[in-house]
């Protein structure tokens, strides 16, 4: 009886699905302005994932870990960013299998938002 109890276990362990590995990247947010909503979606998609804050504001001068499931298919990930008021920015192509952080910066006189990553 304890072969087939043994037998059982190691059939269930040979077809078990593999959880998805967990990535993680930190967003600084410098940009003067507090950030509302940031999202990510791998750079194939077509939809955004859920807002990654929830009802939290990543305020000026503060950071974030994000936690994402790491994608087998792709290290490219798009990223985008909404403020309180509404403006928005976004990131194509980010390869988030080799970045840490993504630190945001503003510039007025432009009025582009960059991303620095390392």
């Amino acid at each position: 009886m304890k072969n087939y109890a043994v037998l059982a276990a190691l059939a269930a362990a040979a077809f078990a699905v593999p959880a998805q590995a967990e990535e993680v990247f930190t967003v600084i947010n410098k940009t003067g302005y507090d950030i509302a909503e940031v999202y990510i979606a791998p750079s194939r998609s077509n939809d955004w994932e859920e807002d990654i804050l929830g009802q939290d504001v990543l305020t000026d001068g503060a950071r974030t870990n994000i936690d994402f499931a790491k994608s087998e298919d792709t290290c490219n990930w798009d990223m985008k960013v909404v403020y309180t008021d509404g403006d928005n920015a976004a990131w194509q192509g980010l390869n988030l299998c080799e970045i840490s952080s993504v630190e945001l910066h503003y510039n007025a006189s432009t009025g582009k938002t960059s991303a620095l990553t390392e």
